[in-house]
Protein backbone atom coordinates (compact mmCIF):
# COMPACT_ATOMS: atom_id res chain seq x y z
CA UNK A 1 0.00 0.00 0.00
CA UNK A 2 1.74 3.52 -0.99
CA UNK A 3 2.75 5.46 1.72
CA UNK A 4 0.96 8.49 0.77
CA UNK A 5 -2.94 6.26 1.27
CA UNK A 6 -3.96 7.80 4.43
CA UNK A 7 -4.80 5.52 7.72
CA UNK A 8 -8.23 6.63 6.86
CA UNK A 9 -8.56 4.82 4.19
CA UNK A 10 -6.58 2.04 5.30
CA UNK A 11 -8.78 1.82 8.35
CA UNK A 12 -11.81 2.23 6.00
CA UNK A 13 -10.74 -0.73 3.46
CA UNK A 14 -10.33 -3.32 6.44
CA UNK A 15 -13.72 -4.45 6.48
CA UNK A 16 -13.08 -6.63 3.15
CA UNK A 17 -10.09 -8.27 4.72
CA UNK A 18 -11.50 -8.77 8.62
CA UNK A 19 -11.71 -12.41 9.66
CA UNK A 20 -15.05 -13.93 10.15
CA UNK A 21 -16.08 -13.13 13.81
CA UNK A 22 -18.39 -11.59 16.38
CA UNK A 23 -16.46 -7.73 16.30
CA UNK A 24 -13.46 -6.97 15.13
CA UNK A 25 -11.81 -3.25 15.47
CA UNK A 26 -8.64 -1.71 14.14
CA UNK A 27 -6.62 1.15 15.26
CA UNK A 28 -3.87 2.24 13.31
CA UNK A 29 -1.32 5.11 14.36
CA UNK A 30 1.14 7.03 12.31
CA UNK A 31 3.81 9.42 14.11
CA UNK A 32 6.30 11.22 12.30
CA UNK A 33 9.23 12.63 15.29
CA UNK A 34 12.42 15.39 14.90
CA UNK A 35 14.81 15.88 17.76
CA UNK A 36 17.25 18.84 17.51
CA UNK A 37 19.66 19.68 20.12
CA UNK A 38 22.30 21.75 21.10
CA UNK A 39 25.16 20.24 23.34
CA UNK A 40 28.11 22.37 25.00
CA UNK A 41 27.87 24.53 22.06
CA UNK A 42 27.84 21.77 19.07
CA UNK A 43 24.64 20.87 16.75
CA UNK A 44 23.69 17.44 17.81
CA UNK A 45 22.67 14.98 14.65
CA UNK A 46 18.98 15.48 13.92
CA UNK A 47 16.66 12.69 14.68
CA UNK A 48 14.10 11.58 12.65
CA UNK A 49 11.22 9.14 13.45
CA UNK A 50 8.99 7.69 10.71
CA UNK A 51 6.32 4.85 12.00
CA UNK A 52 2.90 3.34 10.59
CA UNK A 53 1.06 0.01 12.48
CA UNK A 54 -2.07 -1.10 13.10
CA UNK A 55 -3.83 -2.94 16.07
CA UNK A 56 -6.33 -5.55 15.36
CA UNK A 57 -8.69 -6.59 17.91
CA UNK A 58 -11.30 -9.85 17.50
CA UNK A 59 -13.88 -11.17 19.07
CA UNK A 60 -15.41 -14.68 18.49
CA UNK A 61 -18.02 -17.46 20.14
CA UNK A 62 -16.07 -20.22 20.06
CA UNK A 63 -18.08 -23.41 21.73
CA UNK A 64 -20.24 -21.19 23.81
CA UNK A 65 -17.84 -19.22 24.80
CA UNK A 66 -16.47 -15.78 24.44
CA UNK A 67 -12.65 -15.39 22.86
CA UNK A 68 -11.06 -12.10 22.19
CA UNK A 69 -7.43 -11.24 21.27
CA UNK A 70 -5.15 -8.69 19.11
CA UNK A 71 -2.53 -8.75 16.62
CA UNK A 72 -0.64 -6.03 15.71
CA UNK A 73 1.54 -5.39 12.51
CA UNK A 74 3.87 -2.94 10.96
CA UNK A 75 2.42 -4.04 7.27
CA UNK A 76 -0.84 -2.08 6.78
CA UNK A 77 -1.35 -3.49 3.17
CA UNK A 78 -4.46 -5.68 2.99
CA UNK A 79 -2.88 -9.05 2.85
CA UNK A 80 -0.73 -7.77 5.86
CA UNK A 81 -4.07 -6.44 7.67
CA UNK A 82 -5.82 -10.22 6.80
CA UNK A 83 -2.63 -11.77 8.58
CA UNK A 84 -2.82 -9.87 11.51
CA UNK A 85 -6.78 -10.88 11.68
CA UNK A 86 -6.42 -13.96 11.03
CA UNK A 87 -3.35 -14.18 13.83
CA UNK A 88 -6.18 -12.45 16.11
CA UNK A 89 -8.80 -14.76 15.52
CA UNK A 90 -6.45 -17.97 16.29
CA UNK A 91 -5.75 -16.61 19.22
CA UNK A 92 -8.97 -15.04 20.18
CA UNK A 93 -10.16 -18.94 19.97
CA UNK A 94 -7.54 -20.44 22.04
CA UNK A 95 -8.70 -17.58 25.31
CA UNK A 96 -12.39 -18.37 24.80
CA UNK A 97 -13.62 -19.46 28.32
CA UNK A 98 -10.55 -17.93 29.74
CA UNK A 99 -10.82 -14.29 30.16
CA UNK A 100 -10.95 -12.70 33.20
CA UNK A 101 -13.78 -10.12 32.17
CA UNK A 102 -14.98 -10.93 28.45
CA UNK A 103 -15.49 -7.90 26.30
CA UNK A 104 -19.05 -6.38 26.17
CA UNK A 105 -20.89 -5.53 22.79
CA UNK A 106 -20.51 -2.09 21.34
CA UNK A 107 -23.66 -0.51 20.86
CA UNK A 108 -23.23 3.02 19.54
CA UNK A 109 -21.19 3.66 16.52
CA UNK A 110 -19.57 6.57 17.35
CA UNK A 111 -18.09 9.11 14.45
CA UNK A 112 -15.48 11.42 15.08
CA UNK A 113 -12.73 13.71 13.28
CA UNK A 114 -10.68 16.40 14.50
CA UNK A 115 -7.29 17.30 13.50
CA UNK A 116 -5.73 19.87 15.35
CA UNK A 117 -4.28 22.54 13.68
CA UNK A 118 -1.03 24.41 15.57
CA UNK A 119 -0.82 28.66 15.30
CA UNK A 120 2.43 28.28 13.99
CA UNK A 121 3.16 24.21 12.47
CA UNK A 122 6.48 23.06 13.30
CA UNK A 123 7.74 22.66 9.87
CA UNK A 124 6.40 26.28 8.83
CA UNK A 125 9.82 27.00 10.25
CA UNK A 126 12.84 24.64 8.66
CA UNK A 127 14.97 22.76 10.81
CA UNK A 128 18.46 25.02 9.87
CA UNK A 129 16.27 28.30 11.34
CA UNK A 130 15.25 26.20 14.90
CA UNK A 131 19.23 24.76 15.40
CA UNK A 132 20.36 28.42 14.39
CA UNK A 133 17.97 29.25 17.63
CA UNK A 134 18.69 26.49 19.80
CA UNK A 135 22.42 27.68 19.01
CA UNK A 136 21.70 30.93 20.34
CA UNK A 137 19.77 29.85 23.49
CA UNK A 138 22.91 27.24 24.23
CA UNK A 139 24.94 30.54 24.06
CA UNK A 140 22.98 32.10 27.12
CA UNK A 141 23.10 29.40 28.74
CA UNK A 142 27.16 29.63 28.65
CA UNK A 143 27.53 32.67 30.59
CA UNK A 144 30.72 31.45 32.94
CA UNK A 145 33.45 29.07 33.01
CA UNK A 146 31.81 27.56 35.98
CA UNK A 147 28.95 26.12 33.35
CA UNK A 148 30.18 22.86 32.28
CA UNK A 149 27.77 20.99 30.76
CA UNK A 150 24.83 23.12 28.89
CA UNK A 151 21.95 22.05 26.21
CA UNK A 152 19.21 23.19 24.53
CA UNK A 153 16.22 20.91 22.25
CA UNK A 154 13.20 20.50 20.67
CA UNK A 155 11.39 17.47 20.05
CA UNK A 156 8.20 17.63 18.28
CA UNK A 157 6.01 14.28 17.56
CA UNK A 158 3.34 14.49 14.66
CA UNK A 159 0.69 11.62 15.66
CA UNK A 160 -2.65 10.72 13.60
CA UNK A 161 -4.84 7.70 14.82
CA UNK A 162 -7.93 5.75 13.52
CA UNK A 163 -9.78 3.38 15.24
CA UNK A 164 -12.47 1.63 13.16
CA UNK A 165 -14.86 -1.36 14.12
CA UNK A 166 -17.26 -3.98 12.60
CA UNK A 167 -19.92 -2.03 15.11
CA UNK A 168 -18.91 1.04 12.58
CA UNK A 169 -17.01 3.18 14.47
CA UNK A 170 -14.57 5.41 12.65
CA UNK A 171 -12.52 7.88 14.80
CA UNK A 172 -9.66 10.26 13.91
CA UNK A 173 -7.96 12.40 15.91
CA UNK A 174 -4.48 14.00 14.86
CA UNK A 175 -2.09 16.42 17.12
CA UNK A 176 1.10 17.75 17.26
CA UNK A 177 3.38 17.45 20.08
CA UNK A 178 6.25 19.49 21.86
CA UNK A 179 8.86 19.38 24.53
CA UNK A 180 11.76 21.69 24.95
CA UNK A 181 14.36 21.07 27.24
CA UNK A 182 17.18 23.77 28.81
CA UNK A 183 19.87 22.50 30.84
CA UNK A 184 22.76 24.01 32.65
CA UNK A 185 25.50 22.65 35.06
CA UNK A 186 28.02 24.37 36.55
CA UNK A 187 30.74 22.87 38.61
CA UNK A 188 33.65 23.88 41.55
CA UNK A 189 35.12 22.22 44.01
CA UNK A 190 33.79 18.77 42.93
CA UNK A 191 30.83 19.68 43.54
CA UNK A 192 28.02 19.98 40.55
CA UNK A 193 24.39 21.98 40.64
CA UNK A 194 21.97 21.48 37.75
CA UNK A 195 19.41 23.44 37.30
CA UNK A 196 16.65 22.72 34.14
CA UNK A 197 13.64 23.97 32.31
CA UNK A 198 11.11 21.43 33.95
CA UNK A 199 13.01 18.99 33.66
CA UNK A 200 10.75 17.27 30.93
CA UNK A 201 7.49 18.72 32.38
CA UNK A 202 7.06 21.50 29.68
CA UNK A 203 5.21 18.66 27.32
CA UNK A 204 2.57 20.53 25.24
CA UNK A 205 0.27 20.08 22.26
CA UNK A 206 0.03 22.02 19.56
CA UNK A 207 2.89 23.67 17.51
CA UNK A 208 6.16 26.42 18.00
CA UNK A 209 3.78 28.72 19.58
CA UNK A 210 3.43 26.83 22.41
CA UNK A 211 7.39 27.48 22.77
CA UNK A 212 7.03 31.51 23.39
CA UNK A 213 3.48 30.33 25.70
CA UNK A 214 6.24 28.20 27.51
CA UNK A 215 9.18 31.35 28.04
CA UNK A 216 11.56 28.77 26.24
CA UNK A 217 13.28 31.00 23.74
CA UNK A 218 13.61 34.05 27.02
CA UNK A 219 14.96 30.97 29.62
CA UNK A 220 18.69 30.61 29.23
CA UNK A 221 20.25 33.33 30.87
CA UNK A 222 17.83 32.70 34.11
CA UNK A 223 18.45 28.60 34.16
CA UNK A 224 22.12 29.70 33.75
CA UNK A 225 22.33 31.89 36.70
CA UNK A 226 20.11 30.10 38.91
CA UNK A 227 22.69 27.09 38.35
CA UNK A 228 25.66 29.22 39.52
CA UNK A 229 23.42 30.72 42.32
CA UNK A 230 23.04 26.75 43.71
CA UNK A 231 26.85 26.24 43.61
CA UNK A 232 27.32 28.86 46.01
CA UNK A 233 24.12 28.11 47.88
CA UNK A 234 23.90 26.68 51.85
CA UNK A 235 22.48 22.97 51.99
CA UNK A 236 19.01 22.67 52.70
CA UNK A 237 18.07 22.17 56.32
CA UNK A 238 16.83 19.29 58.20
CA UNK A 239 13.52 20.78 59.95
CA UNK A 240 9.63 19.78 59.99
CA UNK A 241 7.95 23.07 58.09
CA UNK A 242 5.75 24.27 55.92
CA UNK A 243 5.86 23.38 51.82
CA UNK A 244 5.18 25.37 49.49
CA UNK A 245 5.44 23.36 46.27
CA UNK A 246 5.60 24.96 42.52
CA UNK A 247 3.34 23.89 40.05
CA UNK A 248 7.15 22.05 38.04
CA UNK A 249 7.10 19.91 41.53
CA UNK A 250 3.19 19.37 42.28
CA UNK A 251 2.95 17.85 38.97
CA UNK A 252 5.15 15.31 39.88
CA UNK A 253 3.49 14.53 43.45
CA UNK A 254 0.28 14.18 41.79
CA UNK A 255 1.68 12.23 39.26
CA UNK A 256 2.92 9.77 41.45
CA UNK A 257 0.64 9.99 44.80
CA UNK A 258 -2.63 10.61 43.37
CA UNK A 259 -2.51 9.51 39.31
CA UNK A 260 -0.50 5.87 39.63
CA UNK A 261 -2.63 4.84 43.13
CA UNK A 262 -5.80 5.62 41.42
CA UNK A 263 -4.99 3.28 38.18
CA UNK A 264 -7.53 0.93 38.23
CA UNK A 265 -5.36 -1.97 36.69
CA UNK A 266 -3.27 -1.52 39.49
CA UNK A 267 -6.19 -1.60 42.31
CA UNK A 268 -6.98 -5.18 40.74
CA UNK A 269 -3.19 -6.43 41.07
CA UNK A 270 -2.20 -6.13 37.22
CA UNK A 271 1.03 -3.96 37.75
CA UNK A 272 2.08 -5.98 40.54
CA UNK A 273 5.45 -7.91 39.10
CA UNK A 274 6.31 -4.96 37.69
CA UNK A 275 4.87 -1.22 38.67
CA UNK A 276 3.32 -2.56 41.96
CA UNK A 277 0.19 -2.27 43.62
CA UNK A 278 -1.84 0.57 45.17
CA UNK A 279 -2.37 1.05 48.91
CA UNK A 280 -5.96 2.39 47.32
CA UNK A 281 -9.13 -0.36 47.70
CA UNK A 282 -12.32 -0.90 46.21
CA UNK A 283 -13.83 0.01 49.30
CA UNK A 284 -12.52 3.45 49.65
CA UNK A 285 -14.19 5.30 46.74
CA UNK A 286 -17.01 7.65 47.60
CA UNK A 287 -16.41 7.73 51.10
CA UNK A 288 -12.21 8.00 51.83
CA UNK A 289 -10.26 10.91 52.64
CA UNK A 290 -7.83 11.43 50.44
CA UNK A 291 -6.46 14.89 50.79
CA UNK A 292 -7.99 17.98 52.58
CA UNK A 293 -11.27 19.83 51.79
CA UNK A 294 -9.60 22.26 49.65
CA UNK A 295 -8.14 18.98 47.31
CA UNK A 296 -10.05 18.40 43.82
CA UNK A 297 -8.51 16.56 41.36
CA UNK A 298 -10.00 15.89 37.88
CA UNK A 299 -9.53 14.12 34.51
CA UNK A 300 -9.95 16.23 31.90
CA UNK A 301 -9.03 15.07 28.44
CA UNK A 302 -10.45 17.78 26.93
CA UNK A 303 -8.00 21.10 28.26
CA UNK A 304 -6.81 22.47 25.21
CA UNK A 305 -2.53 22.11 24.85
CA UNK A 306 -2.86 19.86 27.49
CA UNK A 307 -0.45 16.64 26.77
CA UNK A 308 -3.37 13.71 26.83
CA UNK A 309 -5.93 16.17 25.33
CA UNK A 310 -8.30 13.58 23.99
CA UNK A 311 -11.93 13.21 22.69
CA UNK A 312 -11.77 9.26 22.64
CA UNK A 313 -9.65 6.27 24.13
CA UNK A 314 -7.98 3.88 22.21
CA UNK A 315 -11.31 1.50 22.90
CA UNK A 316 -13.58 3.89 20.96
CA UNK A 317 -15.04 5.03 24.55
CA UNK A 318 -16.10 9.14 24.47
CA UNK A 319 -13.84 10.87 27.28
CA UNK A 320 -15.70 13.29 29.47
CA UNK A 321 -14.11 15.15 32.56
CA UNK A 322 -14.67 13.89 35.96
CA UNK A 323 -13.71 14.58 39.05
CA UNK A 324 -11.27 12.06 40.43
CA UNK A 325 -11.22 13.75 44.32
CA UNK A 326 -14.24 15.68 45.12
CA UNK A 327 -13.67 18.11 48.36
CA UNK A 328 -10.53 15.73 49.38
CA UNK A 329 -13.29 12.58 49.02
CA UNK A 330 -12.05 9.70 46.61
CA UNK A 331 -14.83 9.66 44.07
CA UNK A 332 -13.88 7.77 40.98
CA UNK A 333 -11.17 4.95 39.47
CA UNK A 334 -8.63 5.91 36.52
CA UNK A 335 -9.87 2.30 34.75
CA UNK A 336 -11.08 2.20 31.45
CA UNK A 337 -14.09 -0.18 30.52
CA UNK A 338 -12.61 -3.50 30.91
CA UNK A 339 -11.64 -2.48 34.38
CA UNK A 340 -15.00 -0.88 35.81
CA UNK A 341 -16.62 -4.10 34.38
CA UNK A 342 -14.23 -6.16 36.72
CA UNK A 343 -14.40 -3.86 39.93
CA UNK A 344 -17.97 -3.20 39.47
CA UNK A 345 -17.06 0.69 40.21
CA UNK A 346 -16.86 3.48 37.65
CA UNK A 347 -14.18 5.29 35.90
CA UNK A 348 -13.36 7.11 32.97
CA UNK A 349 -12.03 6.65 29.58
CA UNK A 350 -8.17 6.33 29.60
CA UNK A 351 -8.16 2.99 27.82
CA UNK A 352 -4.68 3.87 26.00
CA UNK A 353 -1.63 2.20 23.89
CA UNK A 354 1.41 4.00 23.69
CA UNK A 355 1.68 3.20 20.30
CA UNK A 356 0.22 0.74 17.61
CA UNK A 357 2.02 -2.31 18.75
CA UNK A 358 0.93 -2.18 22.27
CA UNK A 359 -2.38 -3.14 23.74
CA UNK A 360 -4.35 -0.16 25.48
CA UNK A 361 -3.91 -0.44 29.70
CA UNK A 362 -5.75 1.51 32.52
CA UNK A 363 -2.87 4.99 32.07
CA UNK A 364 -3.42 8.42 34.06
CA UNK A 365 -4.31 11.53 30.67
CA UNK A 366 -4.50 15.10 31.35
CA UNK A 367 -4.79 14.70 35.67
CA UNK A 368 -5.30 18.07 36.88
CA UNK A 369 -5.68 19.89 40.18
CA UNK A 370 -8.40 22.39 40.31
CA UNK A 371 -7.50 26.01 41.17
CA UNK A 372 -7.93 27.36 44.99
CA UNK A 373 -8.32 31.36 46.24
CA UNK A 374 -4.51 32.56 46.70
CA UNK A 375 -2.31 34.40 44.83
CA UNK A 376 1.03 33.12 44.91
CA UNK A 377 2.49 36.27 46.59
CA UNK A 378 -0.57 35.46 49.05
CA UNK A 379 0.59 31.66 49.45
CA UNK A 380 4.24 33.03 50.50
CA UNK A 381 2.61 35.57 52.48
CA UNK A 382 0.47 33.18 55.15
CA UNK A 383 3.75 30.95 55.29
CA UNK A 384 5.22 32.33 58.88
CA UNK A 385 8.20 29.77 58.48
CA UNK A 386 8.82 26.97 55.32
CA UNK A 387 10.57 26.12 52.07
CA UNK A 388 9.73 26.74 48.56
CA UNK A 389 10.71 23.68 46.10
CA UNK A 390 10.94 23.96 42.27
CA UNK A 391 11.54 21.33 39.80
CA UNK A 392 12.12 17.56 40.24
CA UNK A 393 15.18 16.26 40.36
CA UNK A 394 14.87 13.04 42.14
CA UNK A 395 11.81 10.48 43.67
CA UNK A 396 11.50 7.54 45.38
CA UNK A 397 8.07 5.99 46.21
CA UNK A 398 6.74 2.70 47.19
CA UNK A 399 5.14 -0.09 45.16
CA UNK A 400 1.81 0.45 47.10
CA UNK A 401 2.34 4.31 46.21
CA UNK A 402 2.34 4.95 49.65
CA UNK A 403 5.18 6.45 51.46
CA UNK A 404 7.37 8.76 48.98
CA UNK A 405 10.61 11.26 49.28
CA UNK A 406 10.97 13.77 46.25
CA UNK A 407 14.19 15.73 45.87
CA UNK A 408 13.99 18.93 44.00
CA UNK A 409 16.25 21.05 41.70
CA UNK A 410 16.61 24.51 43.99
CA UNK A 411 14.78 25.96 47.15
CA UNK A 412 13.87 28.73 49.06
CA UNK A 413 13.66 29.75 52.49
CA UNK A 414 10.41 31.26 53.49
CA UNK A 415 10.73 33.79 56.66
CA UNK A 416 7.64 35.70 58.02
CA UNK A 417 5.63 35.58 54.87
CA UNK A 418 8.79 36.66 52.55
CA UNK A 419 10.70 34.52 50.17
CA UNK A 420 14.74 34.68 51.37
CA UNK A 421 18.04 33.06 50.31
CA UNK A 422 18.20 29.77 48.13
CA UNK A 423 18.95 26.66 49.36
CA UNK A 424 20.48 23.80 46.92
CA UNK A 425 19.59 19.92 47.52
CA UNK A 426 16.20 20.32 48.94
CA UNK A 427 14.19 16.68 50.11
CA UNK A 428 10.84 16.11 51.08
CA UNK A 429 9.29 12.70 52.02
CA UNK A 430 5.84 11.92 53.64
CA UNK A 431 2.85 9.50 52.88
CA UNK A 432 0.77 9.96 50.07
CA UNK A 433 -3.19 10.63 52.03
CA UNK A 434 -1.36 11.98 55.04
CA UNK A 435 0.49 14.48 52.73
CA UNK A 436 -2.40 15.67 50.88
CA UNK A 437 -4.93 16.04 53.92
CA UNK A 438 -1.98 18.72 55.01
CA UNK A 439 -2.68 20.82 52.14
CA UNK A 440 -3.60 24.47 53.45
CA UNK A 441 -3.50 26.28 50.32
CA UNK A 442 -4.11 26.18 47.00
CA UNK A 443 -3.13 29.41 44.29
CA UNK A 444 -5.84 30.40 41.94
CA UNK A 445 -6.33 30.22 38.08
CA UNK A 446 -3.58 32.87 37.02
CA UNK A 447 -0.83 30.60 39.13
CA UNK A 448 -1.68 27.45 37.06
CA UNK A 449 0.52 25.96 34.78
CA UNK A 450 -0.15 23.21 31.89
CA UNK A 451 2.44 20.69 32.46
CA UNK A 452 3.19 16.77 31.76
CA UNK A 453 5.45 14.04 31.08
CA UNK A 454 6.02 12.57 27.72
CA UNK A 455 7.26 9.20 29.41
CA UNK A 456 5.19 8.02 32.09
CA UNK A 457 6.30 3.69 32.17
CA UNK A 458 4.40 1.18 32.70
CA UNK A 459 2.87 -2.40 31.61
CA UNK A 460 4.60 -5.58 30.35
CA UNK A 461 5.94 -5.22 27.79
CA UNK A 462 6.56 -1.37 28.83
CA UNK A 463 5.17 1.44 27.23
CA UNK A 464 5.80 4.64 27.61
CA UNK A 465 3.39 7.24 27.09
CA UNK A 466 2.65 11.15 27.85
CA UNK A 467 0.39 12.58 30.40
CA UNK A 468 -0.60 16.39 31.42
CA UNK A 469 -0.52 17.61 34.59
CA UNK A 470 -2.15 21.07 35.08
CA UNK A 471 -1.76 22.38 38.45
CA UNK A 472 -1.20 25.66 40.57
CA UNK A 473 1.53 26.02 43.55
CA UNK A 474 0.48 24.36 46.86
CA UNK A 475 0.80 25.16 50.71
CA UNK A 476 1.53 22.12 53.08
CA UNK A 477 1.62 22.13 56.33
CA UNK A 478 4.27 20.18 59.09
CA UNK A 479 5.96 18.21 56.27
CA UNK A 480 9.80 16.47 57.01
CA UNK A 481 11.80 18.45 54.93
CA UNK A 482 16.10 17.64 54.81
CA UNK A 483 19.10 18.51 52.74
CA UNK A 484 21.26 16.24 50.63
CA UNK A 485 24.50 14.90 50.76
Amino acid sequence: MSSSTSIGEIARSFAAVAPACDEWSIRLVRRKQEALSVTRGNSDPIRHGDDIGAMVAVTVSSGGQIGAAYSATSDVSPSGLARAGQKALDSARLSAGHLVAPPKPRTTARQYEQISVPSVAWHSVSANHKIDRLHQLAHSLKRHDRITHWQASLFFTDEETVFASSAGDFIREGRGIVVPGLEASASANGETQTRTLGRGGMIRQGGLEQLDELEFWNSGERIAEEALELLAAPNCPAVVTDLLLAPDQMYIQIHESIGHPLELDRILGDERNYAGTSFVTLDMFGSYQYGSPLLNVTFDPHMSGEAADYAFDDSGDAAEPQYLIQNGILMRALGGAASQSRANTPGVANFRACNWNRPPIDRMANINIEPGACSFEELVAQTEDGILMQTNSSWSIDDSRNKFQFGCERGRLIKNGKLEGVVKNPNYRGVSANFWRSLKALGNAGTVRVLGTPTCGKGEPNQAIRVGHATPPGLFAAVQIFGGA
